[in-house]
């Protein structure tokens, strides 16, 4: 292929901001993207190929945890539950970055809102009410959703919202098109290409394209991946994922099981726990159930109330060539157990019975490529003109929805390369 300014490997909110900011400024750019370009259905079995074909993007610990990615155009975004958690500035102070301006720059933007009260569901409408019985500070949620294009009973947010109400990092990747990038899709990135120190471009399956800059952009997992390929990175890193445990339990007067997802909950950051309400499609809620051995509750979905519990984890485990494992910490075990808990008490507090807890899981990987370590403030590694703008870079166990403070880290790097 030809010469660009920039090249951007993996079209993730990380990837799609900078490529736009780039593009926006007339710079040549060149998305390299392993995932497809097809329409988001909403589908079971599309979500699947998405982030469920083992090795690609879904990866099975020693301890039989899942932690699972999005491999499409638009990445994770595609498929998460669209919660918007604004960066954490002290993290970020603390190595000489500011990302408020980005911050305010995209809320001005972006669809991010409270949902309103017709689009919070009774399931979720319930859980609050058991959360404030036990007097916990239970708060409705930013979303990255589009309310007047959102839909009443629907469960599509993690399947992959056909009706354009859920923005998604598509949004970036067709406007930075717009702006003249190209966009190559189904295209695995294998290496960078380095000479003389500098990094000039990369191979990917099929061929090679090069460029002034390289910004790697293909995740927690495929970005040290390809730094190691490349002689750039040890073979293994070590990383966070943030676990999930789905606590769940039913009431007998709501028949439901059909609504936008994380609507409200609370976030203890001294404790590194978040809770929210979690309603899933019936499919998920039935693995989970079948998964720790609740055949009983396998016929329950509409009336089972579901609690996430999510923790900020210690970074450690290993990213390896052809291998992704961690495990649980001591400290990473009384989170959930007191997470596990608490959601417990507000379940008892709504009503339910039959409570019962999933085994944990996560869709977090990051923190493999730290800022301080891997790269600098400017998100540079020690190649000269190779970048990397994903959730790799988060230089601390985090514990919350990336989406937001990757777009802000995207928008920075974009504006200042």
């Amino acid at each position: 292929m030809g010469q660009y300014d920039a090249i951007v490997v993996g079209s993730g909110p990380g990837g799609a901001s900078v490529a736009r900011e780039l593009a926006r400024r007339k710079l040549r750019v060149l998305i390299l993207e392993q995932g497809s370009t097809a329409p988001l259905q909403g589908t079971l079995t599309q979500m699947a190929g998405i982030a469920a074909v083992p090795g690609k993007a879904a990866f099975i610990h020693r301890d039989a945890s899942l932690l699972v990615s999005g491999v499409t155009v638009g990445g994770t975004s595609a498929i998460n539950f669209a919660t918007a958690a604004p960066p954490p500035e002290a993290m970020f102070a603390a190595h000489g970055i500011d990302l408020s301006p980005a911050l305010a720059a995209l809320r001005a933007e972006l669809p991010i809102h409270q949902l309103p009260d017709e689009l919070i569901g009774p399931m979720a409408g319930r859980i609050r009410q058991g959360a404030l019985a036990q007097q916990l500070a239970w708060r409705k949620l930013d979303k990255l959703i589009r309310p007047q294009t959102c839909r009443t009973g629907c469960w599509r947010c993690v399947y992959g919202c056909p009706f354009g109400a859920k923005w998604t990092a598509r949004d970036f990747v067709d406007e930075a098109a717009r702006s003249g990038a190209t966009l190559l899709a189904d295209t695995r990135v294998n290496s960078v290409i380095v000479e003389n120190g500098r990094a000039v471009g990369v191979r990917y399956e099929g061929g090679e394209a090069r460029a002034d800059k390289v910004i790697l952009a293909a995740g927690g997992i495929g970005t040290p991946r390809i730094l190691h390929r490349s002689g750039l990175h040890p073979a293994s890193s070590s990383f966070f994922s943030d676990p999930v445990v789905a606590v769940m339990g039913q009431v007998d007067d709501i028949d439901g099981g059909a609504e936008v997802p994380m609507a409200a909950g609370l976030y203890l950051e001294d404790e590194g726990i978040a809770l929210a309400d979690m309603t899933l499609p019936k499919p998920m809620y039935q693995a989970f159930a079948a998964q720790v051995g609740r055949l009983d509750r396998l016929a329950a979905h509409g009336r089972t109330l579901t609690i996430m519990v999510k923790i900020r984890d210690d970074i450690g485990g290993g990213i390896g060539p052809r291998w992704v494992d961690k495990t649980l910490t001591a400290a990473d075990r009384r989170k959930l157990a007191s997470g596990v808990e608490m959601a417990r008490g507000i379940l008892r507090a709504a009503g339910a019975t039959n409570i019962f807890k999933s085994w944990h899981f996560a869709a977090h990987p990051g923190g493999s490529v730290r800022i301080g370590e891997g790269v600098n403030s400017q998100l540079q590694t020690g190649t000269a003109n190779l970048y990397v703008c994903d959730a790799s870079v988060i230089p601390q166990p985090w514990g919350l929805p990336p989406t937001l403070t990757l777009l802000c880290l995207g928008h920075r790097l974009g504006n200042w390369l």
